[in-house]
Order: C-alpha cells, then structure tokens, then sequence
C-alpha cells in the first residue's frame, strides 16, 4: 500500500493540477518547436515544399511523480505547385491523472515574392480532454472531488502568418482561438476548465560566417503569452556546420536553460536532442528534461514533380 507521506503527495499534486487546469488548459510545450515550426504555427504547413514528417517526444521534469509527458506527430507537404500547404498535427499530453489529445488539420495559402514567401494558415479540429483518478491511491475513494472526467470533445480552430527568406523568417500565430470550458466533477467548486488562448511571436535568421556558407550561426527568439499567465520569451542560439550537423542552446525566462544538438542520419532523415536544466524549486526533485525528435523528408515525384526545396536549416 502506498505510504501515508506519498498518498498525501500525490492527493496535493492532483489538487494542484485540478486548480491549474480549472485557470486555463495548458498546450504543450515543446522546446524543439525550432526543428518543427508546425506546432505553434499553421501558416509553416509545406514550407519545407517536399513532404514531412515529424515525431517528438517530450519527457519533462524525470523522477517527478505526475510530471509531463508529450507525444507529437506532424505531416505536412505542398501541394499545387507550391502555392499551399496541408497538413495534419496529432499530439496526447498527460500530466498527472489528466490526458489531453488534440487533432488538426492545417491549410496555408503561400504568397509568392521574388526572394520571399508569405503564408497565411488555418488549423482546425479538436481537443479531447479527460482525468483518471484511479491513478492515485486515496484515501476515500468515493470522494465526489476525484470522480473521473470522461473524454469530451471540443472543436476549436486557430491561425498563422508566415514569412520567410532564404535565410530569415518572422511569424505569428494564435493555434487556439476558442475558449471552450470542460465539464468536470468539482465544477462547482473550481469554476471549471477552460482550454486557454495562446499568442506566439517567433523569428530568427541563419547567417554565414565563412565565405564558403560552411558554418553559420541560427539566432531565433519566441514571445509566447497566455490568457492569464505571465509573458514567456526564448532566446536561442545555434552553430550549423556543413549544413551537417548543429549544436546550440536557448534560455527560456525565469525557467530553464535548454541544449540542443540535431544531426543529419540520411539525405532523408534528421535527428534532435535537447535537455532542458530547469531552474525553478523543481530542480530539486527533478533531473531535468528530455526531448527527442526524428524528422523524415522525401519528395514524391508523381505529386511535387521536380520541386525547388530548401535545404534543411534555411528557411525557403
């Protein structure tokens, strides 16, 4: 049976995920949104013109009991001659008793410049929400405050803009514009859960530091705020070689500092790592957090034709 001490924990830790839940339904967050631009941007859907596909796993805060855990998987191609992109996004997220699925499907319509791309995107679908307290060990089971909340279904929709050069990009985004509320047993008592309002501000460069464009530095930046919540702002930093290998790292305010590498595997296929030090009182029950990330690209000729792709760290 589990201890008295650790029943006590985890009963808190639910409490505090019903409170946290009932402000404002947290989106994922993911540190290598930098390798995969779709999860925080519809409008990026066929920027990389051939197909793409990507799969991250988030395993945030190791050893803290009811800590995140995130599976992503992305597709995305154009379509058209270039002239939109689709796509489709999946991801499950569990923190706590708490599970959160969300399906989209993303569209953008690309604008073409002579030496620049503007995409405006439209995502749509819905999130599924639910909490399994049977997870825990409590000590009156029959209490009305943990009674299970069965999956529901919310549709919701968002939108993006995406410009971009070769070697420079500036987006903004608004993933989820509905403030869709969630049932749930303690309703009553917490004001229930709301899925909350995300805005996002991302941009960065790729800049040449040899004359031979062997290595180049990637400085990137992402303003994120949340309904409720105060402001969040990443700063990255990365060192390409031979368009082969990068190595980097980011400093996300007042939470972490993060690093990174990504490794070409195949013409095909990418692979990313990146470790999050958190500096929060977290750290001292947690050893910190890990995030993987495997990205395949190929071009199918009876759909793309002969297309002009950008090379993996540029941008168009």
């Amino acid at each position: 049976m589990t201890s008295t001490p650790k029943r006590i924990f985890l009963t808190t830790l639910a409490i505090l995920g019903i409170t946290m839940a009932s402000i404002a339904q947290q989106y994922p967050v993911f540190t290598q949104y930098y390798f995969n631009e779709m999860v925080i941007n519809p409008a990026y859907a066929g920027a990389h013109v051939k197909f793409s596909a990507t799969a991250m796993y988030r395993n945030q805060w190791v050893n803290f009991p009811g800590a995140p855990r995130t599976f992503n998987f992305s597709a995305h191609t154009a379509l058209a001659k270039n002239k939109v992109g689709v796509g489709i996004m999946f991801d499950h997220d569990e923190i706590g008793s708490y599970s959160n699925d969300h399906i989209y499907l993303n569209y953008a319509y690309k604008i073409h410049f002579p030496n620049a791309t503007l995409s405006m995107g439209l995502q749509a679908g819905i999130n599924l929400l639910g909490a399994d307290y049977s997870k825990l060990d409590l000590q009156n089971p029959d209490d009305a405050s943990f009674y299970n909340i069965s999956k529901q279904v919310k549709p919701n929709f968002g939108a993006g803009l995406f410009y971009s050069k070769k070697n420079f990009f500036l987006g903004f985004s608004v993933p989820f514009i509905l403030n869709n509320e969630v049932a749930n047993s303690v309703e009553t008592l917490l004001g229930g859960i709301k899925e909350a309002r995300y805005y996002f501000l991302r941009g960065g460069a790729v800049l040449p530091l040899d004359r031979m464009d062997k290595v180049k530095i990637n400085p990137s930046f992402l303003v994120r705020t949340q309904e409720g919540q105060p402001l969040s702002f990443d700063i990255n930093t990365a060192l390409i070689f031979y368009d082969v290998f990068s190595i980097g790292g980011s400093y996300r305010l007042g939470d972490s500092f993060i690093s990174f590498i990504d490794l070409k595997l195949t013409d095909k296929l990418h692979f990313g790592y990146s470790y999050d030090w958190t500096q929060s009182d977290l750290n001292n029950f947690s050893n910190g957090t890990h995030e993987f990330m495997l990205n395949f690209r190929s071009i199918f000729r009876g759909i793309h034709k002969n297309p002009e792709c950008p090379q993996y760290y540029n941008y168009r």
